[in-house]
């Protein structure tokens, strides 16, 4: 199997040349990483008459390496993007797929260019601005109106890959001892937590959104639509990594993208934007969507994967108790 490596110039350039992604009197001048990737290696390749991103995803989360995960998820990733490319109103937000090794695990992606994610928003520091949540919205409008199906099938299911988050995002964060010692991130934190560790009604009402994110539903979701996810480049806001995807329940996306604009300390106006500028707001089941907003401002405080939010453990309090407000009320 081939294994993509940033230190082994030669050997990449023979396997772009076997899959007839570089040509023959191409050659690879520089190799360099496009982004702090969570859950698979990536490179930017550049030849010096162009650049593309190469990806590969293996047995486990390549930020966790002990993590186990789905190896094939890049593929599910590449059955995403050729599943929106018809559909310019989603595709002008995302990279074009240029190629796909299913043996190796391996997509070739248009390079988006110079770009930055908005991971800064967690130095909170910063705004985001207003017109680039409406592109935000924008593509949700596109994406979840675009591929409704009215009969529910097994097109997309994502189950391995939604198995390992659901047990990150829905149990994990909730168990009293998961080995996880939260006064490692920030001295107090593990004690903040164990009064919501405890608590069996919000443990029972995050055990029913977990079964919900576990079923299948009528619309297609990105399914980690946080800033992570979202690029700012020289042609506009763009939108990546969409291997968590499936058909669900739109109130995740929603709920997710609501989370963060709550945990990176927006202006409460821009929450005002998304419920004017998502078409669909009031078909939405609002216990639902409040659900999934706060599980994910919980998960992101007190499980695993945490973010570099710069607040403090006051602010942390606060946050802890309005999103429980929001799943048990």
């Amino acid at each position: 199997m081939f294994i993509l490596r940033a230190n082994e110039p030669k050997e990449l350039t023979d396997y772009l040349q076997k899959q007839q992604w570089l040509g023959l009197n191409e050659t690879i001048v520089s190799l360099t990483k496009p982004g702090e990737g969570n859950m698979n290696y990536l490179l930017r390749v550049d030849t010096g008459a162009r650049t593309f991103i190469i990806k590969q995803s293996r047995a486990y989360v390549e930020k966790y390496p002990k993590v186990s995960a789905p190896s094939d998820r890049v593929i599910t990733e590449s059955l995403f993007y050729q599943k929106v490319a018809p559909v310019q109103t989603v595709q002008n937000y995302m990279p074009n797929l240029i190629g796909l090794d299913r043996q190796n695990n391996v997509m070739i992606l248009e390079d988006l260019g110079k770009s930055n994610d908005f991971n800064f928003l967690y130095d909170l520091e910063q705004q985001l601005k207003t017109g680039d949540l409406i592109s935000l919205i924008d593509y949700l409008n596109g994406l979840h109106s675009s591929f409704y199906k009215d009969i529910i099938d097994d097109e997309l299911t994502n189950l391995d890959l939604r198995m390992l988050n659901h047990e990150h995002v829905f149990r994990y964060p909730f168990m009293e001892d998961n080995g996880f010692d939260l006064n490692l991130v920030q001295k107090g934190l593990q004690e903040l937590a164990l009064p919501y560790k405890k608590d069996l009604q919000l443990k029972q009402k995050v055990e029913v959104l977990g079964s919900l994110y576990l079923s299948r539903g009528n619309y297609l979701l990105h399914g980690d639509y946080y800033p992570g996810s979202w690029l700012k480049t020289q042609k506009g806001i763009k939108i990546i990594d969409p291997e968590f995807c499936f058909y669900g329940s739109r109130e995740f996306d929603l709920g997710v993208l609501l989370a963060h604009l709550y945990l990176t300390q927006q202006e409460l106006h821009l929450v005002s934007v998304v419920i004017n500028e998502y078409v669909a707001y009031p078909e939405l089941n609002l216990e639902i969507l409040n659900g999934f907003t706060g599980v994910e401002i919980m998960r992101r405080l007190i499980g695993l994967a945490q973010l570099p939010l710069q607040i403090d453990l006051k602010t942390k309090a606060k946050l802890l108790q309005f999103a429980n407000t929001l799943i048990t009320k």
